[in-house]
C-alpha cells in the first residue's frame, strides 16, 4: 500500500465522522483566524504610525501650550508668565540656528454654517508657512497669502471634509461661511488628509480634514475666546524676525498661541535642536512649565512599542488558540485509534506496514490541520473587516501574515497528530484483533 492509497483510507475516515471531524478542525480554524487578526492590526498600526509622522512634519518640532501642573502654578502668579506667544517663536527663530522658520498656530473650536448646513469645525489661525511645514497641499484656489495677514482679512480656506458636509456638490472657492458671528470668504480647499481621532501619547491627532484656516492677525485681532491673555502688541515676520515670503513687518496682538512648530533644516538637527529650544523657553517662561515640547517621530516610535507589546500579547493568546487546536487533533486522534483498533489490527494482518498505518493517521492530522488553515484564512478576513467596521481600528492584510499562519496550523496538525499515528503504527497485530 502507498502513500497515495493510505491518505485515501484516512481522508475517508474523516468523512465517515464528518461532525467530529469539523469540531476538531474549530481549534485550527479560529487559531488561524486570531493570528491573522492580530498581525493585521499590528500591519495597520505600524502604517497608520507612518502616515501620523508624515502629517505632523518629519523636520517639525511641536511646542505646544499647556495649563501649568499644580507644584508650579504659584511659580507661574509669581513669575507672570505670559504663556506660549509669538515672541518665544521670535526668540527661538534668533537664537537656534537650526530654526528654518516658525508656524504659529492659534485654535479654537466654533461652529460653520453655510446656508442652512452647521458643523463644528477648528478654527487654526496661521500663516503662509503652514503649508511647507506639514507638506499639505491645496486642492481648489490658494492658500493664505502674505496681504491676507497684512489687511486682516476675513478669508479662509476649508478643509476637504468641511467642503463636504458643508456645500456637497456646490463649488465652495468665492462662497461666503459664517464662522461665529463673522462672514468669511472660502479662497481655498485643502486636499483629503490620512488621520483619525487617535492619540499618540498626549498628541491629538484630530481629523484635519474638518480643519478651517484663517490669517493668524484675524484671528487674534477679530476672533474672542477666553482661553489665553492679550494686550499690548508685538512685531513678527520679516527683518530679522519670522520669515514670510516678501519682508516687511506685522503687528498682532501679543497673544497666547496653542502650538508654534518649528521647522528645522535638516532632520538629524532635530535632537540637537530640541535641548536649545528648551534653555530658551525655560528663560522665557521663567521655569514654569505651561508647555511641552513634542518630536513626532519619538512619540509615534513610543507608540509603536506600546503596539508591539499589544501584539506579542494577542500573538500569544492566538497561539494559544493554536495549541488548543492541536491538542484537540490530538485528543480526537487517539480516541480515533482506540476506537479503531481491529481496523489497524486487520490491516496489519493483511500486509500493511507500521509506515502505511503511520501515514493513513498523519494524513488525517494534515487533512484537518489545512482543511483548518484554509477556513481560518477566510474566517481571519471576516473578522479583520468586522474589527475595521465595528472598533474603528485600521487593519490591513498582509501575504506574509496569512503564510506564516497556515504554515502554523500544518505544523501544529503534524506535531499534534504524530504521537497518535505512531502509537497506531506500533500496535501489535494480534492484540489488535483480539482488542473488543
Amino acid at each position: 500500500m502507498n502513500f497515495r492509497e493510505s491518505a485515501a483510507v484516512g481522508l475517508t475516515g474523516l468523512l465517515t465522522h464528518k461532525l467530529r471531524s469539523i469540531l476538531t478542525a474549530l481549534g485550527i480554524i479560529f487559531g488561524v483566524a486570531a493570528v491573522i487578526a492580530m498581525l493585521s492590526i499590528g500591519e495597520g498600526a505600524r502604517r497608520e504610525a507612518l502616515e501620523q509622522i508624515r502629517l505632523m512634519g518629519v523636520n517639525n518640532i511641536i511646542i505646544r501650550a499647556k495649563d501649568p501642573t499644580q507644584q508650579s502654578f504659584s511659580k507661574a502668579k509669581a513669575s507672570f508668565s505670559g504663556g506660549l506667544t509669538m515672541l518665544d517663536g521670535h526668540a527661538i527663530q534668533d537664537i537656534c540656528p537650526m530654526s528654518e522658520f516658525i508656524v504659529p498656530q492659534w485654535e479654537k473650536t466654533v461652529a460653520a454654517q453655510y446656508g442652512s448646513e452647521r458643523k463644528d469645525v477648528k478654527i487654526i489661525g496661521t500663516t503662509p508657512e503652514f503649508l511647507p511645514a506639514f507638506n499639505y497641499n491645496v486642492s481648489q484656489g490658494t492658500f493664505l497669502g502674505r496681504s491676507n495677514l497684512e489687511r486682516q482679512d476675513n478669508v479662509c480656506v476649508i478643509g476637504n471634509g468641511v467642503k463636504d458636509k458643508l456645500f456637497h456638490f456646490e463649488e465652495p472657492v468665492g462662497k461666503a461661511i459664517k464662522l461665529e458671528t463673522q462672514w468669511f470668504t472660502v479662497i481655498g480647499v485643502m486636499e483629503h488628509q490620512l488621520s483619525n481621532t487617535k492619540k499618540i501619547e498626549n498628541l491629538e491627532l484630530r481629523n484635519l480634514n474638518m480643519d478651517i484656516y484663517i490669517p493668524l492677525t484675524t484671528a487674534q485681532f477679530k476672533m474672542e475666546r477666553t482661553k489665553g491673555k492679550s494686550g499690548g502688541s508685538t512685531t513678527f515676520f520679516g527683518g530679522g524676525g519670522i520669515r514670510v515670503s516678501g519682508g516687511g513687518d506685522i503687528h498682532v496682538p501679543r497673544a497666547q498661541l496653542d502650538q508654534l512648530v518649528v521647522k528645522v533644516t535638516d532632520e538629524n538637527a532635530l535632537v540637537e535642536a530640541v535641548p536649545i529650544i528648551r534653555h530658551i523657553l525655560t528663560r522665557r517662561h521663567y521655569g514654569v512649565d505651561d508647555y511641552e515640547i513634542i518630536l513626532p517621530d519619538l512619540l509615534v516610535e513610543q507608540s509603536q512599542k506600546t503596539q508591539r507589546i499589544f501584539n506579542v500579547v494577542m500573538g500569544a493568546i492566538a497561539g494559544i488558540s493554536l495549541l488548543v487546536g492541536g491538542i484537540g487533533i490530538m485528543n480526537i486522534m487517539l480516541a480515533s485509534v482506540l476506537e479503531r483498533t481491529r481496523e489497524i489490527g486487520v490491516r496489519r494482518a493483511m500486509g500493511a506496514r507500521r509506515a502505511d498505518v503511520l501515514a493513513q493517521f498523519l494524513s488525517e492530522a494534515i487533512v484537518l490541520s489545512v482543511a483548518g488553515g484554509l477556513a481560518g484564512v477566510i474566517v481571519g478576513f471576516g473578522l479583520t473587516e468586522t474589527i475595521t467596521l465595528y472598533a474603528g481600528w485600521r487593519t490591513v492584510i498582509s501575504f506574509p501574515a496569512i503564510v506564516l499562519a497556515f504554515i502554523v496550523s500544518v505544523g501544529v496538525g503534524v506535531a499534534f497528530g504524530y504521537y497518535p499515528a505512531r502509537k497506531a503504527a506500533y500496535q501489535n497485530p494480534i492484540d489488535a484483533l483480539r482488542y473488543e
